[in-house]
């Protein structure tokens, strides 16, 4: 069996791949990346495969028996990338697709939602036997902004007291082996998200406790919040995408408390404190 993952060179990607070569051969893991020269130090062959150029995708899936689909990272352009891919895949005889979705793709307000709900339709119409998972919240959102928040004396966002059901990729990349290695998901969707549901004030609190410096957190309103990413040199449009899925997070868009992610994973989802620990500058 051959299993292919797209975005292999990506954060998730990477931990994909790693974690399926201490189950599989790497003989039957095949890295679909953009640029087959980054994808060197993975240790398993690599293909050309550009979202937007249907040849490569047809001659990348040659032979392939499971698909995972990594979402793809341009907002605006998804929905028709993993369209290709979906088309692709079917022409070259794939048995099944693992998709990365969104939690609560079906109901999400998040602006996210839509491109995810288009794919999730797009592989039912396939015809390909599938699973769906639809990953939470990444921990990483947020503590990839530990630095910022020790060097500003505060953690800013627009999510008020709304909990979220985080969790790490590492997590999400557990997730994604245990289906495509395992058996019984065809057909199933499952809703992933972290044992623990913390406000950002929780996570400025834990920055607090292990750098030892006081790190309130700081809720501002959704435009201003996007006005200071953008003056941070963010894109203005992702900003104001960044601020929404905060003020989204507020109203409970990012919570669930069904923990179908370590009933996957057979562990406890990541702590927070484990997080933090590891983004803390070093």
């Amino acid at each position: 069996m051959t299993i292919a993952v797209t975005g292999a060179t990506g954060q998730l990607g990477r931990l994909v791949i790693a974690r399926l070569k201490e189950t599989v051969p790497a003989s039957g893991i095949v890295a679909l990346v953009r640029s087959p020269a980054k994808a060197a130090d993975l240790g398993v062959e690599a293909r050309e495969a550009d979202y937007g150029n249907p040849e490569t995708l047809a001659r990348a899936l040659a032979g392939v028996d499971t698909l995972l689909l990594i979402s793809s990272n341009e907002i605006g352009q998804r929905a028709a990338q993993h369209r290709n891919v979906v088309n692709a895949a079917k022409a070259a005889g794939v048995n099944r697709i693992v998709y990365t979705s969104l939690l609560h793709a079906d109901r999400s307000p998040l602006s996210l939602a839509e491109e995810h709900r288009a794919t999730e339709a797009d592989i039912k119409a396939s015809g390909i036997p599938f699973t769906i998972l639809r990953n939470g919240w990444y921990t990483e959102n947020h503590t990839g902004s530990v630095g910022a928040a020790l060097a500003g004396g505060a953690f800013i966002g627009s999510a008020g007291d709304g909990r979220i059901s985080s969790a790490t990729r590492a997590d999400y990349a557990d997730a994604a082996v245990a289906v495509l290695t395992g058996t019984g998901h065809e057909g199933k969707t499952y809703e992933l998200a972290g044992d623990e549901a913390v406000t950002l004030a929780d996570l400025a609190a834990e920055i607090s406790r292990q750098s030892g410096k006081n790190i309130p957190y700081r809720n501002l309103p959704e435009a201003d919040y996007a006005a200071i990413l953008a003056g941070f040199g963010l894109p203005e449009d992702f900003a104001k995408g960044i601020a929404s899925w905060d003020a989204d997070a507020s109203k409970g868009a990012l919570f669930d408390d069904g923990r179908q992610l370590s009933a996957l994973i057979g562990r406890p989802t990541t702590p927070l404190s484990a997080a933090v620990a590891a983004a803390l500058p070093r």
